[in-house]
């Protein structure tokens, strides 16, 4: 482990918010084994911003998957806030997914039947332990007056640009005050500037609610804002970085 991966955290760092530990996957094809993820392992310490960058096919959606707990590793485990989360059930998954992770997507995920408020507002709904609907719907206008969007919560998703809907997106990925949140390529549909306001956006919202933020990304512009940058090549990291002071 170099210098740097020491001081982001190993993987046996005991207060990191998400663990990685010998993660491997790889997929059958007929007589054919496809390796995609080489046996990774690293720590994220709680509220850094890491970037995960690597061409297309080095393993970095399929890490971010295993990460949410979207696909079960081949070996290997994730941990999230002490959690091991790689051989749970469904509905075990499910209630460490509601109380420790928001997602952000690259095409939204938005549900077209409803408003922009009630969009953001669904996962507080869908999670019964977290109050009244009340207090939910106060946190996601506040949260949509934060994305600059207090005058569209009725509109649907047809009725906005598309960096309107990925503010609703930030919106909606920090309702239930996540302690961890997962972004997959957030500005990748966008042009320069509403990219660009929406990266400053969630940069924003995460600093202000103390979220640790895994980032996946292509664009090194964007990579250049985080804490630390993991770069994967082949199914492995060739890169893990700190950035330095004053960058």
């Amino acid at each position: 482990m170099s210098e740097n991966q020491a001081a982001a955290g190993g993987a046996g760092s005991g207060d990191a918010m998400i663990v990685v530990d010998g993660l491997k996957r790889w997929i059958r094809n007929g007589s054919r084994t496809v390796e995609i993820l080489r046996g990774i392992s690293f720590a994220v310490p709680r509220g850094q911003f890491v970037a995960i960058m690597g061409p297309s096919g080095s393993g970095k959606s399929t890490l971010l998957g295993l990460l949410a707990g979207l696909d079960t590793p081949s070996e290997g485990e994730v941990r999230l806030d002490g959690t091991a989360i790689s051989y749970l059930d469904e509905d075990a998954l499910a209630q460490v997914r509601g109380r420790t992770i928001g997602f952000v997507f690259q095409s939204y995920q938005l549900i077209p039947t409803l408003t922009a408020l009630e969009n953001v507002l669904l996962p507080y709904e869908l999670n019964s332990e977290r109050g009244s609907r009340a207090e939910g719907l106060a946190r996601a206008r506040a949260l949509l007056t934060s994305v600059g969007l207090a005058d569209r919560v009725e509109h649907y998703p047809v009725q906005l640009s598309g960096g309107e809907q990925q503010r609703v997106a930030l919106a909606r990925a920090f309702i239930l005050k996540p302690p961890i949140v997962l972004a997959d390529e957030p500005t990748g549909n966008l042009d320069s500037t509403n990219g660009a306001h929406v990266l400053q956006l969630l940069l924003d919202l995460n600093q202000k609610e103390g979220t640790t933020l895994v980032l996946v990304t292509h664009d090194p512009v964007l990579a250049g804002y985080a804490d630390r940058r993991i770069v994967l090549h082949d199914g492995a990291i060739v890169t893990d970085e700190l950035r330095r002071a004053g960058e």
